[in-house]
């Protein structure tokens, strides 16, 4: 995504608690002369936020051009990750664009290739096993905090029934009472102009 200099982005992640989040990034500056974006942003460096869905700050650092930061949520719900720049200049002056590349992965714990491969094949098979349950673990504990807020969300719209057939009831029986009061009201100013 694109972004000024000086510019905060926010993403929104629905998180399960108790879950590793880890993040990637790298800053690109926009070049006039070139009228590309440079591969690399020497000097500049992003502040990451991360608050929790009780508006805590779970992670507030600075990294530089290039980075990977990490947390692990011990609530569940969405979390808000914050990227700015530590650019100097001020905010007039601050016209260029950065673009930069994230890459948020939840919940995964990968594999180091080198680590398997320096290991002999017995400790390989058990590493990858280790590996699989923790997995399972992981896809277990989304399916419970799933479960959760759709348990939740069935308790909501069922109150939100209850309160719509009892608004029903309320306004029947008003307008029930306006009528017969209307009706009344007629009856007795025929009966006082002698009409009836």
């Amino acid at each position: 995504f694109h972004s000024g200099e000086r510019e905060e982005k926010c993403i929104i992640e629905d998180i399960p608690s108790d879950t590793l989040v880890i993040g990637n990034y790298k800053v690109q500056r926009w070049d006039i002369h070139k009228q590309d974006f440079l591969e690399s942003a020497p000097g500049l460096g992003m502040f990451v936020t991360v608050t929790t869905p009780s508006a805590e700050v779970l992670l507030s650092k600075l990294y530089g051009p290039q980075g990977t930061f990490s947390f692990t949520s011990y609530l569940s719900g969405e979390h808000v990750i914050c990227l700015q720049s530590n650019s100097t200049r001020f905010v007039a002056f601050a016209g260029s664009k950065l673009r930069i590349h994230l890459d948020i992965r939840v919940g995964e714990h990968f594999l180091d290739e080198s680590v398997v491969q320096a290991k002999d094949k017995v400790n390989e098979v058990n590493f990858r096993l280790e590996h699989l349950i923790e997995q399972i673990h992981h896809i277990s504990k989304e399916q419970n905090y799933e479960r959760e807020r759709e348990e939740k969300f069935r308790k909501t719209s069922e109150e939100t029934n209850n309160n719509i057939l009892w608004w029903a009831i309320v306004q029947t029986l008003i307008l029930i009472s306006i009528g017969i009061w209307q009706i009344k009201s007629l009856r007795d100013f025929f009966i006082s102009k002698k009409l009836v």
